[in-house]
Formats: structure tokens, C-alpha cells, sequence
């Protein structure tokens, strides 16, 4: 009886396939036609069950188990099914086989654990068990690697319970169709009940970690496919699921308009969903939609928010969580909350975002985040872990997602934060010393309204003073999050080291003269009126980073970074490396990324709405050093935007391409370096 209450891995990845088959004895004869076919239909039966995600482990070789599945009653392995006979499953006959995949139960009599989906593989009829059965005894290659023992804790460890729990719960019955519905939705009936074992994840337990319903048919139906919460991802309800053709493109390819995958599922999508048929995905999705919506779910919205004129939270600019998310967000997923199409994915109504159990959201906020690898998307895009956040800063910012664009949500507090954190124990995933101005905080400085309106200039600077700026770039375009990213080029301790000489003014300059010059050179335009509210403005915000800032102190991280310009710049290999890591955001000619509605979403690198000729980021070897640090994002676990990643040489040749490309002259450039010597790499 102690065995009722094992059942499920902690991992969703558990939850998938723990000891999904066995081996049998097709002669040592080479393989006939008819095997042959009948071994690579085994194989599309292998992959809609995902046999791989648990029966090989990370760097282990295909199949031969050793996958270590943890739950809170100890640790089970998955189990070598190659065909060795010594240590897979060679030795087992057809009859072995069925019994383990219908009933649980191994070739020398013992109970498998349930992490095992056998109650949905039940399902499979002969046609499938048979091929799959010729795929894993003669489509693999035999791997001689001995199985571990389950390390569980008693009296989980005695199996002799699992009978009971079989008697109790097992329907060993392989599907049968309905003949009220068509070919297609049994098709799909049968991929989501038995193969796909999605009730796996999705099917709330009962008090024996059995699934509630294994059909919306039987009994206790309504709890079938509802949603339930896995190792603190909530597997979100599939009933009444999205479109159609929504559901088809996220199986295939791990997002769609209204978001992305996370949790197992991103491996769900990678090692099996992505490897459908279109006709089966289209039954799944068909079947899905069919089943009515559970009477306390939300219905799915018709739209997703990117068809929409962006309106911006009434409170964004006003409360903790609005400037938190501008911090630490708004790079990836935008002040509209409609995120990068094809890269990051929406927060406006989105499901996971406003899912009654904010599990998935807070998980990912704490552990990160990573899109699946499909052939449609091949590259893989990260949002790291912000656990270095207190849990207040986090609560802030995720309920003012939840309650933003659209989204209804109630609000996350502290506690919930807290206790999530305790259950995961996040690791922080970089070491970097630079200690990060929280925005949040201006708003209990006394000229707030003020700073506030100086750091919006900052990341709304076409929006604001349009007559100002005559390209496509705000000042964040090259200070990263408002100034507030490590070698960003991050405005920390900025105003304390002014006024100061300029080698190229050739004269004392004040922290005003210095704004203007970006106004003119990074951004194309005219200089603000020194007298102006919007330069106070942004002066006062320069001042409150400044901190306790000294002229003679080193500030960790300020600027850029140097890169060594005794690398020479190979601009044939620089064009490679942009088209393979920085078109997707900046254009494949340069221009940029421009939202369908109009916003630009990542500025253009060259051409006439880019920088002109007097801009740092048009000299070699200062935009080699930005990019070293900072291009591009998303592209690992680094905080706060996974951003870097290229070798120096890369990051020169790149610079030295987009550098040299085409854009607008600066018609003061002879005033320049008046006294000192021209850098090396200056344009002009």
C-alpha cells in the first residue's frame, strides 16, 4: 500500500517515459523490407511517446538509460532499453513487452514505478506495439551499460503495492474509437491519451498520485487535461485549447503568438512534438479544441496583444513593479509587452503570465528560461536567472505583469517568492561585481517626477523630443537598461567626472555639453536648449546615478571595456558573424527591427536612421569593445540580458563590417580633436 503514494517524479521529464519498453528476438538475419519499414514506423512511435527524454541521460548514449528522476521519496534511474542482452532488454519476447507497456510489469515479474505512464501506453494497439517493439530491438544499437538501482526511500522501496495501485487504477484496454467522432479526432484522442501521455503533466492527481481522469469520457472527466502544477511549473489546462492552427504551430515549434514553451516542455518540443506529422499534429490540435473548458478556466483570448496600437500601463512609470520591469525587462519583452516576434515571447495575455497558479512564471523568473531548438527555430534564445532580485522586487515586478496589457491576474507577494525560492535554491549564474541602480528607487527621491521624466528620455528619447533626434535610436540603444547594465556603457558614477576634458572637444566639458554630443552624433540631431526641462531633467538623473560617486574612484563596469587594437578587423569574416548572430535583431541590410505597427523594437546599425560618422559606435574598436560585452542578448544565463558571448576577434570583425557601412556624415567633424591625437580608427 505504501507504494500509492510514489507514482510521480519530480521532474515533468519523470513524468514522461521512465521504462517504456523492452527488447525482443527478431532473427540475426539482415533486416527484411518489411522490417525495415516496420523498424522506422517503430521509430515515429518512439518519438510521439518522447522515449528519449528519459531514457537517455545528458551526454549519455541513446537509449541506455541512467537518467537519474528525483522525487521527494528518493531517486529512480531510467533503464537501459537498447537491445543488449546482458544489460538492456534483449531478452525479452513480444508477450514481455506488452506486458511491461500495458501493465507495468517487467519480463522477471516485478512492478515498474509508476513514473512510467504505463496506464497511457496501455492505450497503444498491437499495430504500434509492434513496430515500436521492431524499432528498440533491432532499430537501436546494443549499449552495454548496467542498470542503477532505485534509491528509494521505505517503504516506497517495496514494490509489491504497485498491484494494488494497478488493481485500483489500471485499465489495461488499448484505445478504441468512437464512432460518434471522425478518423481525425481519434487520431488525435489517442496521441493525447495514450503515446503522448499528456495527462502525464496535465491531469491533476488524486490522493493515490493517480490521474484523475485518463478521459474526458470517464469518470471524473472534467478533471481530465485541467492543468496541474509539476515540480513548481504549472502544466497549464489543454482543454479548449487556443486555434488549430495555434496549437499545430506550438507543437511544431515551441511558440506561437500568445508564447513559448518552458519547463520539460522545451525538450518535449525539441525531442518530440517537432517531429510530427502535420496530419497528426492537426489531430492533436483538433482533439484539444474539441473538449470543453473547464468551469473555473479562463477562456484563451481571441488575440494576441502585437495586433494592437501599444498603450502603455497606466502605472509603468509610477510604481516599483512598472520601473522594475523597465529595468530588467523591457530589452526582451518591450514597454508594450509584446516582446520580439519569432524571438521573445509576449507578456499580454499570455497564459502563463496570467494563470491563476503563477508557479511558471515565478519559476522561470528565479531559474530562467530558454526557447526550444526546432528546426523552425534552430537558434536557442535564454533569459537568465534574476534570482540575485530580493523577493519584494520580484513580487513587484511580477504582479505588475499580471496585471498589465490586458492581463488579469491577481498579485504576487513576497512569500510566495520565498518559499518558491527555498524549493529551488537558484544559483546566480554569473559573478559580476557591478552592483545595479534599482529604478525603483526614484521614486522616493524628492524631485522624482523629475528623474523619473530624465530616465524616460533616456529610453523614450524618439518618443519625447522627436525634434531632436532625426534616426531610429534612443539613448538605451547603446546604454543599456537606462544606463544601468555593466559595461553598457552604464551612466553609474557618470556625472561625477564632470565637468572634465574631452580629447576630442580639446576643451573642459560640462555633463550637458556631453548629452548634447550624443544628441548630435549617436542620434543624428539637435542639441536640447541648455535651459530646457527635458536637459534638467536628464541631468538630475545622471546626478542620482551618480551616487556617492568621487572623481578619483574606480566605478566597476563604467564604460564599455577596452578591447586590444592590436587585433586586426577582417571585415569578410565581420559579415559572416553579423549574419549569423546580429541580423535577426538589426536587419539583414542594416535597418533595424521595426514592428508591423511602426515602433522600432532594435535600432538600425547603418543607413540614414542610423548613427552618423562622428558617433563612437562608427569607430572600430569602441564598438568591438560594446560588443564584446553586450551583443548579442539572449544568448546565455548571463545577467541581465544573457548578453556577450563573442571571441575579441569576432567582436572586431563585426565592428569593423556594420562600422564602415554606409550612414550620415557629421558636418562639424573638423572641429574635431583639436589639440590631441585622432584615434586610430576615428572615421574622418
Amino acid at each position: 500500500m505504501a507504494s500509492f503514494y510514489l507514482i510521480r517524479a519530480a521532474s515533468a521529464a519523470a513524468t514522461l517515459f521512465l521504462a517504456c519498453a523492452v527488447q525482443a528476438a527478431l532473427p540475426d538475419s539482415a533486416v527484411s523490407g518489411e522490417q525495415s519499414d516496420m523498424i522506422s514506423r517503430g521509430e515515429y512511435v518512439a518519438r510521439l511517446g518522447d522515449c528519449v527524454a528519459c531514457h537517455t541521460a545528458a551526454k549519455g548514449k541513446l537509449m541506455a538509460g541512467g537518467l537519474a528522476l528525483k522525487t521527494p521519496l528518493g531517486t529512480l534511474y531510467s533503464t537501459n532499453i537498447t537491445p543488449d542482452a546482458a544489460t538492456g532488454i534483449g531478452n525479452y519476447s513480444f508477450e514481455q513487452f506488452v506486458r511491461a507497456m500495458r501493465m507495468g510489469v517487467a519480463a522477471d515479474g516485478h512492478n515498474l514505478y509508476s513514473a512510467m505512464p504505463y496506464p497511457s501506453y496501455a492505450k497503444l494497439p498491437e499495430p504500434d506495439m509492434r513496430a515500436l517493439y521492431a524499432y528498440l530491438t533491432r532499430g537501436l544499437a546494443p549499449v552495454s551499460q548496467p542498470n542503477k538501482l532505485a534509491d528509494m526511500a521505505w517503504p516506497f522501496s517495496m514494490r509489491w503495492g504497485l498491484s494494488l495501485w494497478n488493481w485500483a487504477f489500471l485499465d489495461d484496454t488499448p484505445f478504441k474509437p468512437d464512432a460518434s467522432h471522425d478518423a481525425a479526432w481519434n487520431r488525435g484522442a489517442y496521441l493525447v491519451q495514450g503515446l503522448g501521455h499528456c495527462g502525464a503533466c496535465h491531469t491533476p492527481r488524486g490522493i493515490a498520485f493517480q490521474e484523475k481522469a485518463m478521459t474526458q469520457e470517464g469518470r471524473g472527466g472534467g478533471s481530465y487535461l485541467a492543468g496541474e502544477t509539476v515540480d513548481a511549473w504549472r502544466a497549464p489546462s489543454l482543454r479548449n485549447l487556443w486555434t488549430v492552427p495555434d496549437t499545430v504551430v506550438m507543437l511544431k515549434t515551441g511558440q506561437n503568438r500568445f508564447g513559448s514553451v518552458s519547463g520539460s516542455m522545451v525538450e518535449v518540443i525539441h525531442n518530440s512534438t517537432q517531429h510530427f506529422s502535420d496530419s497528426d499534429l492537426i489531430a492533436i490540435a483538433g482533439y484539444l479544441k474539441s473538449l470543453p473548458a473547464g468551469k473555473d478556466e479562463v477562456p484563451m483570448p481571441a488575440l494576441p496583444g502585437r495586433d494592437e496600437p501599444a498603450i502603455l500601463p497606466a502605472k509603468l512609470f509610477t510604481t516599483p513593479g512598472g520601473l522594475g520591469y523597465v529595468q530588467f525587462c523591457v530589452d526582451c519583452h518591450r514597454l508594450d509587452g509584446n516582446g520580439v516576434k519569432d524571438i521573445f515571447p509576449p507578456l499580454t495575455r499570455n497564459a502563463t503570465v496570467a494563470s491563476a497558479d503563477p508557479a511558471t512564471l515565478l519559476h522561470v523568473a528565479l531559474t530562467g528560461w530558454k526557447t526550444a531548438e526546432t528546426a523552425a527555430y534552430p537558434r536557442v534564445y535564454t533569459m537568465p536567472a534574476f534570482s540575485r532580485l530580493a523577493d519584494q522586487e520580484l513580487a513587484d515586478i511580477m504582479s505588475f505583469v499580471r496585471q498589465s496589457w490586458g492581463n488579469q491576474a491577481g498579485p504576487i507577494n513576497a512569500y510566495q517568492v520565498k518559499r518558491l525560492r527555498a524549493e529551488l535554491d537558484p544559483k546566480v549564474t554569473d559573478s559580476s561585481a557591478f552592483v545595479t541602480p534599482r529604478l525603483a528607487d526614484l521614486l522616493v527621491q524628492p524631485n522624482a517626477e523629475q528623474v523619473v521624466r530624465g530616465m524616460r528620455l533616456n529610453l523614450q528619447t524618439r518618443t519625447l523630443v522627436p525634434q531632436n533626434v532625426a534616426n531610429d535610436l534612443n539613448c538605451t540603444s547603446c546604454h543599456l537598461n537606462a544606463g544601468t547594465v555593466a559595461d553598457g556603457s552604464p551612466f553609474v558614477g557618470v556625472a561625477a567626472f564632470f565637468p572634465g576634458y574631452a580629447p576630442r572637444a580639446g576643451r573642459i566639458i560640462s555633463i550637458e555639453d556631453r548629452i548634447n554630443g550624443c544628441f548630435l552624433r549617436s542620434m543624428n540631431g539637435k542639441p536640447l536648449a541648455a535651459d530646457s526641462p527635458d536637459l534638467k531633467a536628464m541631468v538630475a538623473y545622471f546626478n542620482w546615478m551618480k551616487g556617492k560617486t568621487t572623481p578619483i574612484d574606480k566605478v566597476a563596469g563604467r564604460g564599455v571595456g577596452k578591447i586590444d587594437m592590436a587585433i586586426k578587423a577582417h571585415a569578410e569574416n565581420g559579415k559572416q558573424v553579423y549574419a549569423q548572430q546580429c541580423a535577426v535583431c538589426h536587419g539583414k541590410d542594416g535597418e533595424g527591427l521595426v514592428q508591423a505597427d511602426g515602433p522600432v523594437v532594435y535600432p538600425p546599425l547603418w543607413g540614414d536612421r542610423s548613427f552618423n560618422i562622428g558617433a563612437g559606435m562608427a569607430r572600430t574598436y569602441t564598438a568591438a569593445a560594446f560588443v564584446k560585452r553586450n551583443m548579442p542578448i539572449g544568448l546565455h544565463e548571463g545577467f541581465p540580458l544573457g548578453q556577450g558571448g563573442l571571441t575579441d576577434q569576432q567582436a572586431v570583425d563585426v565592428a569593423e563590417y556594420f562600422s564602415h557601412q554606409p550612414r550620415p556624415d557629421f558636418a562639424a567633424k573638423a572641429k574635431d580633436w583639436p589639440k590631441d591625437r585622432k584615434p586610430e580608427d576615428s572615421r574622418y
